[in-house]
C-alpha cells in the first residue's frame, strides 16, 4: 500500500515523468478497492481474431443481432472504436450467488430455470460505475489523460482482450475460464490512451504462442464436457458457437418465434442456460460473489413457473426494475414461460392456465401457448412406453444434474 508522502509525490509529476510501472501498480491496488476480482492490461491488438470474426458473421452465427454485423471489423479494433486508446484495462468480477441451487430446479420441470447471472441486480450499470472510478483515479495522477468503460454495451471483443491480459483462457464454449476461479464471472474494459506495461502471466503467454503458432494450447485440454451436454448442439465445433442453436440466444436476444424444434429441448429453462459452464470441471474452484446486488431477489432461484406466468406485464414492470431480465421485455417472458409449461410434466392446472391466457396474449405468445397446449395433450395420451424415450430424451439433462450434484455439492 502506497505511504500519503508518496501519493504527493506522485500525483505532483507531470505526464512525461510518469512512472508506469508505479502507476500500473497502483491502478491493481484501486481494482481490488473498488471490488474487482481481477485486473490485468493488454495492448490494443486484436488482428489475429479478425479473420475469425469475418468466418462467425459469414456463417450467419450471429443470427439476428445485427449490431455483430453491423460495426463489423471495429469489433477488433479498440482505436477505431475510441481513437487514441491505446491500452485497455480488462476486470473480472465474479457473480455466483450463495446457494445457487442448479441440480435442484433443473431438475423440478415445474420450477423456472434463470441463468445464475441474472437473478439479482443488473451487472452492467455497477460494474461501469466502477470502472469510471478507476479511471477518475488514474486522472488524478496523469495531466493528460481520456478514457472509455464498456461493459457489453458497444462492439468490444471482450474475451480476446480479458485473455490478452492475462485473466484467463476462452474456453471450448467461448467463456472465459480461470484455473482459480472458474468461469462465473463478468467482464468489463476500461479503454485508455496512456503506455501502460502489459500484463504478462500463464494466460497471456499463452494467448501469444496461440496467435504464434495457430494452434489452441490451453488448460482445457482434450475436455469436450460442454460440446457434448449442450441440449441444442450449439456449439458447433470448439471455440465456436451458433447463437442461433443457443438457449440463452433465443430465450435472451431474439424476439422471435423459438424455432419450435428447439423448444423441447429448452426444457425448464425460461432466460439463459448455464449447462455448459455446469459441466465444465473448473468450476470447481468457482468463487461466490462478494456483491449483494448479485445474490437472488424476488425468489427467482426457486420459483414455479405458473406464478411467473400469472404475472401481469405492470407486475413484471416493477418486480424486475433493475433486473437484467426487464430488457426483454414481457411478451419474450411469456413466450419462454409457455414453452417451459410445454415442457413441464402433464397437469390440469397447466393446461387450464396456459387457455385461459389464450385470450388476452399477443399472436407471438399465442403460438407458443398453442404449442405447450398440443405437447401437454400428448403427454396426457403418452404411454409408458413412450415417456420412458422421453425420459431418454433428456438424458443429458439428467446427465449434467448429476454431474453438478457429485462434482458441485456447495452450489447444486
Amino acid at each position: 500500500m502506497f505511504n500519503k508522502r508518496a501519493e504527493a509525490d506522485f500525483i505532483c509529476m507531470t505526464m512525461s515523468s510518469i512512472n508506469y510501472q508505479e502507476l500500473t501498480e497502483k491502478i491493481k491496488f484501486w481494482g481490488k478497492e473498488l471490488g474487482f476480482s481481477d485486473l490485468g492490461i493488454t495492448d490494443i491488438d486484436l488482428s489475429a481474431h479478425e479473420s475469425v470474426l469475418e468466418r462467425w458473421l459469414a456463417n450467419n452465427y450471429h443470427g439476428n443481432m445485427d449490431y455483430m454485423a453491423r460495426h463489423g471489423l471495429m469489433r477488433a479494433r479498440p482505436a477505431e472504436l475510441v481513437p487514441g486508446t491505446s491500452r485497455v484495462i480488462s476486470v473480472r468480477l465474479d457473480y455466483l450467488p450463495q446457494n445457487a441451487k442448479f441440480a435442484s430446479v433443473l431438475k423440478d420441470k415445474n420450477k423456472a430455470y434463470i441463468s445464475r447471472y441474472a437473478l439479482g441486480r443488473d451487472y452492467h450499470k455497477l460494474m461501469r460505475k466502477r470502472l469510471q472510478q478507476l479511471g477518475k483515479k488514474i486522472a488524478e495522477h496523469c495531466s493528460d489523460f481520456n478514457c472509455r468503460p464498456f461493459v457489453d454495451s458497444a462492439p468490444v471483443m471482450e474475451r480476446p482482450l480479458a485473455e490478452n491480459a492475462g485473466l484467463g483462457w476462452a474456453g471450448k464454449h467461448t467463456l472465459l475460464i480461470n484455473k482459480e476461479a472458474g468461469s462465473w464471472f463478468f467482464l468489463g474494459e476500461l479503454f485508455v490512451d496512456i503506455p501502460l506495461p502489459v500484463s504478462k502471466n500463464e494466460y497471456s503467454k499463452s494467448a501469444i504462442k496461440t496467435i504464434e503458432k495457430q494452434i489452441k494450447t490451453n488448460d482445457c485440454g482434450t475436455c469436450v464436457a460442454c460440446i457434448k451436454i449442450c441440449p441444442t448442439k450449439a456449439i458447433v465445433e470448439p471455440y465456436t458457437v451458433d447463437a442461433r442453436r443457443c438457449i440463452s440466444y433465443f430465450t435472451i436476444e431474439s424476439p422471435d418465434a423459438i424455432p419450435e424444434e428447439l423448444r423441447p429441448l429448452m426444457g425448464n429453462r425460461i432466460y439463459g442456460c448455464d449447462d455448459c459452464q455446469l459441466i465444465c470441471p473448473w468450476n470447481k474452484y468457482a468463487k461466490l460473489s462478494l456483491v449483494d446486488d448479485f445474490q437472488a431477489r424476488n425468489n427467482l432461484d426457486d420459483i414455479s413457473l405458473l406464478e411467473l406466468f400469472a404475472w401481469s406485464e405492470e407486475y413484471f414492470l416493477n418486480t424486475l426494475q433493475g433486473s437484467p431480465i426487464r430488457r426483454i421485455g414481457f411478451q419474450s417472458w411469456l413466450r419462454n414461460i409457455a414453452v417451459a409449461l410445454g415442457n413441464a410434466p402433464y397437469s390440469d392446472i397447466i393446461v387450464t392456465t396456459l387457455t385461459e391466457k389464450l385470450s388476452e396474449a399477443s399472436e407471438l405468445v399465442v403460438e407458443h401457448i398453442n404449442w405447450a397446449l398440443a405437447q401437454q395433450e400428448n403427454k396426457k395420451m403418452r404411454s409408458e412406453k413412450l415417456a420412458a424415450e422421453q425420459t431418454k430424451n433428456h438424458r443429458l439433462t439428467l446427465r449434467l444434474i448429476r454431474s453438478v450434484e457429485k462434482g458441485l455439492t456447495r452450489d447444486a
